[in-house]
């Protein structure tokens, strides 16, 4: 077949747009859709809790404590996931418990990612003794711990879902910046940076529409990873008692509140374990399956 006729050939084919394209690779990447699906059900969840839930989570009977879920022998259909040691009903705590998960992981990876972005960006772009500075304060960020660090803030000043969210996010941009500083330094040299300088566009322009698109697949799975840490975090500080306060549906809180009878009761930590494991595994792989699907080498 002639050139002739197989340009003609590709011109008659229908052009598919970068979206549809986008799509499709999305709808045929498994693990995206298994994170899309579990974390959009969560977040449903989360948003319509007042109509979902089906008792008061925060409304205490004591008479009926420690009620074991449906599937137990002695559970029944009034509260499927039985109760806690106070006679609050377990699925409405869980329930209201993804909002508190979802919004402390959510504004601490923001928080978070704008500072180490920031930083990292300005580190890899203008290099020197900005990119020495930059890289002494991440060095001295990585040299402390971030758990013990967060328990001796929430301890001087006291837990509260507020507290919780600043402190997180004023310790989690390490690696932000970390990744953008390396990918900053591989592309601050390109054809496309320097042409940019050439016609006269300022730092400003050249960061926002040129570096930050480049770096956006590693800001995603980085914007992941440290929502999912920011969550498990947020349940160890609740779970050591310096988190969220009771009587707020924290997951974490849930597990402390609990472990006194997980030999008897296993039901009370399992529940909101299970629960945090599928929130944190969903992120991960929502964060991935969107990096393999914006690849810039799948956007052709």
């Amino acid at each position: 077949m002639s050139e002739t006729t197989t340009d003609a050939l590709t011109e008659a084919l229908p052009k598919v747009s970068p979206v549809a394209r986008m799509a499709r690779r999305a709808l045929g990447h498994h693990g995206f859709m298994i994170g899309a699906t579990v974390l959009g059900l969560i977040v449903l969840m989360a948003i319509f809790a007042p109509l979902i839930a089906p008792h008061d989570p925060y409304a205490q009977d004591v008479s009926r404590r420690l009620i074991p879920p449906v599937w137990d022998a002695k559970g029944s259909w009034e509260h499927v996931f039985g109760t806690d040691k106070l006679g609050r009903d377990y699925l409405s705590r869980l329930i209201y418990g993804a909002r508190i998960s979802l919004l402390i992981g959510a504004l601490a990876a923001l928080i978070s990612g704008v500072i180490g972005t920031a930083l990292g960006v300005a580190a890899g772009y203008f290099g020197g003794k900005v990119d020495a500075a930059i890289s002494y304060l991440i060095t001295t960020r990585l040299s402390m711990p971030v758990v013990l660090v967060a328990l001796a803030v929430a301890a001087l000043v006291g837990g509260s879902l507020k507290i919780v969210i600043l402190v997180l996010g004023f310790l989690l941009w390490d690696r932000f910046a970390v990744v953008t500083r390396v990918a900053t330094q591989q592309i601050r040299h390109a054809e496309y940076i320097s042409a940019a300088r050439c016609i006269g566009c300022s730092v400003w322009r050249i960061v926002l529409s040129e570096i930050l698109p480049n770096i956006l697949n590693a800001l995603i799975v980085v914007a992941t990873l440290e929502m999912a840490h920011a969550i498990l975090l947020e349940a160890t500080l609740s779970f050591l008692g310096l988190g969220v306060p009771p009587p707020e549906p924290s997951w974490g809180l849930m597990i402390a509140e609990g472990k006194s009878y997980m030999f008897f009761k296993p039901w009370v930590i399992v529940i909101p374990g299970i629960a945090l494991l599928v929130l944190v595994l969903a992120i991960n792989l929502l964060g991935d399956g969107v990096r393999d699907v914006t690849a810039p080498e799948n956007r052709n």
